[in-house]
């Protein structure tokens, strides 16, 4: 793990290479020909995985870029023929297919409604490009949990706490999860929806993914723990 900075060249190469947040791969001209370097975007900390065919730069940020295979939170805004626009935080809306479900035809396919809430899957993302989503898994084609989300709250956090919250290793979810039955559905966009049996509990959820924020307050597991004795959960 290093820090990085906007231009710097990072030695991302893997046959699957797969970039995340803050990373781009340029091509470039050289006296052999075209080569392609992967460049940071963002300065942060450089993280890749175990066999080093994911990177990402790991950031604090309000705003939301799109990238490939991320899941997100959208809300729809508008059907344009056979797809829907879906407002997912990014500069642009996203574009999704009425085709893009499980299982969806011409015939039987989700009629969305503006204002419905989706859990999707960025398929295409491009600067110069309207991001795409999907509403299945790639390699299996079954909804996997993606699809339109009812019910529940969603709350608004910082994207790096979207993150956290997706690392099994966070205590948070976890630990709420032990307290009462719950639903959740993170986006890398800065929106995760919760769900809960009582009111009470779902205020809970928004209350303690705001108070361990690192953009709120920060709060570590005892502090939470601390925290819901004062909200009798």
């Amino acid at each position: 793990m290093s820090f990085v900075l906007p231009g710097d060249h990072i030695p991302a190469q893997h046959v699957n290479l797969k970039l995340g947040p803050g990373l781009l791969q340029k091509s470039i001209k050289t006296l052999h020909g075209t080569d392609s370097q992967v460049i940071a975007t963002r300065p942060g900390e450089l993280h890749h995985s175990i066999n080093r065919s994911k990177w990402w730069i790991e950031y604090n940020s309000r705003r939301y870029v799109p990238a490939p295979q991320e899941s997100v939170i959208g809300t729809v805004i508008q059907k344009v023929g056979e797809s829907y626009r879906v407002d997912i935080g990014s500069a642009h809306p996203a574009s999704l297919d009425s085709l893009a479900f499980e299982g969806a035809t011409k015939r039987n396919k989700p009629n969305l409604k503006v204002g419905s809430l989706i859990y999707a899957r960025v398929s295409l993302a491009h600067k110069d490009m309207e991001p795409e989503l999907e509403c299945f898994d790639a390699q299996t084609r079954k909804s996997e949990g993606f699809g339109e989300l009812k019910g529940g709250f969603v709350v608004r956090c910082s994207l790096k706490m979207c993150r956290e919250l997706l690392d099994p290793k966070h205590f948070l979810l976890p630990l709420l999860g032990g307290r009462f039955p719950l639903e959740v559905a993170v986006g890398l966009n800065g929106r995760v929806w919760v769900s809960a049996k009582e009111i009470k509990q779902t205020i809970a959820l928004v209350r303690c993914i705001e108070a361990a924020d690192p953009d709120g307050g920060g709060l570590d597991v005892q502090n939470i723990k601390s925290f819901l004795d004062t909200l009798g959960i």
